[in-house]
């Protein structure tokens, strides 16, 4: 596939650039430009990303961060058994556990959220750092919600991240989960206040948070060109959430969680691993 001519592959991460350097240099380069495309257009363009991830993937599949780009490729494809195995054979090669999250929302993907709760109660959870740990909230909030336990989700999101007057990375997708979970049990008065506290703190226009909060209020935008007016509505802000300074790390309830696959079971490998 054409990589445009500005790309050098110097755009990489330097852990990951240290990774390619294994391999021989041409190679090494080819691999850097595949991955840089990956990055460029998984948000835009996924299926195009996943070609790139293909190509990255047969010029060096043991190279862990290749494995985990062509995970997250074929995630954002909702390729989820593919990702999983991928994501899998990325945390043998480097034993990390940052992985984690994404695994078990592959296994939501996959239709087990069963899977996906056990690994939120697993050891795992306590090694990830505060971001991981949020993300392993959101996703065992999500498998609640696929099993149609929706009180459950809406405690399992009940947390000082969320209360926490202190706006982070995951901030927003936070407060917007729990708003959507409240709204799900008709709870309305609630929702609009954590849409409205989700509004606050997306900065980076991660959620559709407004536009949930406009519906909820019976705002109806019109198109710039059709309307007499091209004033833009007026942002609306929520009152802050009480704080809260608890750091513990979080792990699902569930008792004796046990491990979210069997050690034999058979895991996928390009056939291109082989020599």
């Amino acid at each position: 596939m054409p990589i445009p001519e500005d790309v050098t592959g110097d755009e990489i991460d330097k852990d990951v650039r240290q990774e390619l350097q294994s391999l021989p240099k041409g190679l090494a380069e080819d691999v850097a430009k595949n991955l840089v495309m990956v990055a460029k257009l998984i948000d835009e363009d996924p299926e195009q990303a996943y070609e790139y991830s293909k190509i990255a993937l047969r010029l060096a599949s043991r190279v862990a961060a290749v494995r985990e780009a062509a995970g997250f490729a074929a995630y954002a494809n909702q390729k989820f058994s593919e990702a999983l195995a991928e994501f899998r054979a990325a945390r043998r090669m480097t034993g990390n556990v940052e992985l984690w999250p994404v695994m078990a929302d592959c296994e939501r993907g996959l239709g087990r959220p069963e899977k996906a709760l056990d690994m939120a109660g697993a050891p795992e959870v306590a090694k990830l750092d505060k971001a991981g740990q949020v993300e392993m909230r959101l996703v065992a909030a999500g498998a609640r919600r696929d099993m149609d336990q929706l009180d459950a989700a809406i405690v399992t999101l009940q947390s000082p991240e969320l209360a926490s007057n202190s706006v982070q990375p995951w901030t927003a997708r936070l407060r917007y989960a729990y708003a959507d979970a409240l709204l799900a049990a008709g709870r309305e008065g609630e929702a609009r206040e954590w849409f409205a506290k989700a509004v606050e703190s997306d900065r980076d226009g991660s959620t559709d948070a407004s536009d949930r909060l406009a519906e909820m209020d019976g705002v109806e935008f019109v198109d710039a060109f059709e309307g007499e007016s091209d004033e833009a509505p007026a942002a609306v802000a929520g009152p802050k959430a009480a704080a809260g300074d608890d750091d513990e790390p979080w792990v699902e309830d569930d008792e004796d969680a046990e491990e979210f696959y069997d050690e034999d079971d058979e895991e996928f490998e390009p056939e291109n691993d082989k020599g």
